[in-house]
């Protein structure tokens, strides 16, 4: 994290203290450190630690992960924050004002998945030719690449 505003030494929680008050499993945070979404420095006795504000910053990275970005996205949207500092709530506003047409993709995907899932599911076959989810090789194919009634194809004759 480059630039980020030092906090004070009253303002660092070791390690340890930290992942009580996050919730969050050491290893996730060193891995959002080598994500290059959190930072910590070592104290005296070189223990790691966090900046008490980071604890917000951590609860954001959940709640992102939890609406589906991923770890580039959440990245960006930390890198959009002046100074590296934490974001408020006037930032989590604009944030996730610009994620809302993504995670409505995704309901709509979803929503298409869960309704043909019920029809695959009935039909009891799995057919590679017939199901509704997954039939390469078959009709289907002629529309192009990937899951084609998952994008939204219909069948023929349907």
């Amino acid at each position: 994290m480059k630039n980020a505003i030092q906090p004070t030494s009253n303002d660092w929680i070791l390690i340890g203290e930290f992942v009580k008050r996050s919730g969050v499993a050491a290893s996730a945070l060193r891995f959002y450190e080598d994500q290059g979404l959190l930072g910590s420095q070592r104290n005296t006795s070189g223990r790691r630690q966090f900046a008490r504000s980071d604890l917000r910053r951590v609860a954001f990275i959940r709640a992102a992960q939890t609406v589906g970005l991923s770890l580039d996205q959440i990245r960006s949207a930390l890198s959009s924050l002046p100074e590296a500092r934490t974001p408020n709530h006037k930032d989590w506003v604009r944030l996730s004002s610009a994620w809302r047409p993504m995670i409505n993709q995704r309901i709509v995907e979803l929503t298409r998945l869960r309704d043909q899932l019920e029809s695959c599911i009935g039909c009891g076959c799995l057919s590679l030719t017939k199901c509704a989810l997954y039939n390469p090789g078959d009709l289907a194919a002629r529309k192009g690449t990937g899951a084609r009634y998952l994008l939204g194809d219909q069948p023929a004759g349907g």
